[in-house]
């Protein structure tokens, strides 16, 4: 797909703040969920459940805005939106009942040592992440994140009589309608901004249904500064534990989600890129738990923007940061994205996961078609969604393995990186790889990260095509 906006362009001030408004109203719900469940669950005062809504919002516009534009050698330099991660909701409340937000916070805090440490390794890490594999990864990043736009459409428990009730489905149906209208018939500027256009047109239709809550924008208070070591940090090895194989997963995610992003930028990425991404995610998530806020991890949704609008500048992105800090220091901000139904998210969500699975395919397009690639990705893509749709298989397991297997990625992602390096490659597969890997690297269309600018390396466009390089212009590997 053509890009409209590269990675390094900067669109003008109105399509920019259009843009980054509308990463922010595909992410903010997410990012003020995981606190709102875990407060409420272990059974924070409504108080202190805002501020940790407010610590998440503040934290994650900050790392999003490192993520983007990279601060040394943290931050990948790729429109990243950083949030509260849906892979800790389980643990976070389970120490939250024994040990209180404390508990929480300290534990993040190691497990985040865990995954800043991790990134030194990350150049041994990519190794493992052929095309063959990352393709896998990133096909199920898309397909299991699908059924949080379902339960969006549903918007009550499942199998409730309220679940997906035909008002329901209609506001899910017209905001995907009006994506779909927009991204087909628009252009330019118009045309990239489809999801936000469809946010607002099933907003607009919710408004005349009646079908938009604005209690909490009533309720919330103007301005709420940060409030540093509010909750404290206390430390227990089973917190720890628990909360470092959440990380894991995360880990897994995070490389599937900047394989994703850097295939919809159309860049490659190298393990020197994912290490200052996973810096970015390792730093970003201990600073938070300073702060109050859940663990930080990158937002998969998001990685979907971009493939279906093509715009890939990550300063748009940065703009979304600024304006998740906005969100943070005046709630009322904030409340009003929340205040979008999720029916009308769960239809624009269709489109935003279903590219995310569409950049996986094209990934794997990409790799060498052999036997052996097959058995990978069929065996791989069916143990990642077998455990999402029927969770049960793992109920005999032990509870740590259980939790570490429980994300489709993660399975999916074990399963892939153990076949390929165990399947024994015959002389057909080693030609078929390399021929797909030179393909892959003269293709016109992607090219490496610059480490320190995000600037694409490439060769003069003036320079004779045959000439030699010199010193300078060549390209890093």
């Amino acid at each position: 797909m053509k890009l409209l906006y590269e990675l390094n362009d900067r669109p003008p001030a109105g399509s920019t703040f259009l843009l980054a408004l509308q990463h922010m109203l595909a992410s903010i719900g997410g990012i003020i969920a995981v606190p709102l469940i875990v407060g409420s669950a272990i059974g924070l005062p409504a108080g202190d459940v805002v501020t940790l809504i407010n610590a998440a919002l503040f934290v994650s516009g900050a790392f999003t805005i490192v993520q983007c534009l990279g601060v040394g050698p943290v931050g990948i330099r790729l429109p990243v939106v950083m949030g509260s991660s849906f892979a800790f909701l389980g643990i976070a409340i389970g120490i939250g009942k024994a040990d209180g937000v404390s508990g929480i916070m300290g534990a993040a805090l190691v497990g985040a040592c865990l995954v800043i440490v991790s990134a030194f390794f990350m150049e041994q890490i990519r190794k493992l992440f052929p095309p063959v594999v990352s393709g896998v990864v990133v096909t199920l990043i898309g397909l299991t994140i699908l059924p949080v736009a379902m339960n969006w459409i549903g918007d009550a428990p499942s199998g409730s009589d309220q679940f997906a009730t035909l008002p329901k489905l209609f506001l899910a149906a017209i905001s995907l309608l009006v994506v779909l209208l927009v991204s087909t018939y628009a252009k330019g500027g118009v045309a990239a901004s489809a999801i936000v256009i469809g946010l607002a047109g099933g907003y607009l239709v919710a408004l005349s249904m009646g079908m938009v809550n604005l209690d909490q924008l009533h309720n919330s208070s103007w301005f709420a500064a940060p409030e540093p070591f509010k909750f404290g940090l206390s430390f227990s090895w089973p917190a720890i534990i628990g909360m470092c194989l959440a990380y894991i997963v995360v880990i897994a995610e995070a490389t599937g989600d900047f394989l994703a992003l850097a295939s919809n930028c159309h860049r490659t990425i190298s393990g020197k890129d994912l290490k200052r991404g996973l810096l970015g995610d390792g730093i970003g998530s201990a600073v938070g738990s300073l702060f109050g806020a859940m663990p930080l991890a990158s937002f998969s949704q998001n990685v979907g923007i971009v493939g279906i609008t093509g715009v890939a500048s990550r300063f748009v992105v940065g703009t979304t940061g600024a304006l998740l800090i906005l969100a943070g220091l005046f709630p009322k901000f904030g409340a009003l994205a929340v205040s979008v139904p999720k029916p009308v998210l769960g239809g624009v969500g269709f489109v935003m996961f279903g590219m995310i699975a569409y950049a996986g395919i094209r990934m794997l397009v990409k790799a060498a078609d052999t036997r052996r690639n097959a058995l990978v990705i069929c065996v791989s893509l069916a143990a990642g969604l077998a455990v999402t749709i029927k969770p049960s298989l793992l109920q005999h397991l032990h509870h740590d393995i259980a939790q570490l297997l429980h994300s489709g990625i993660t399975t999916g992602t074990i399963v892939a990186v153990m076949l390929n390096l165990v399947l024994p490659k015959s002389r057909e597969d080693v030609t078929a790889e390399r021929e797909a890997e030179e393909e892959e690297m003269n293709s016109e269309h992607t090219q490496p990260l610059n480490e320190d600018t995000a600037e694409p390396v490439m060769v003069s466009a003036t320079a004779p095509k045959d000439a030699p390089l010199d010193e300078d212009s060549k390209p890093t590997q």
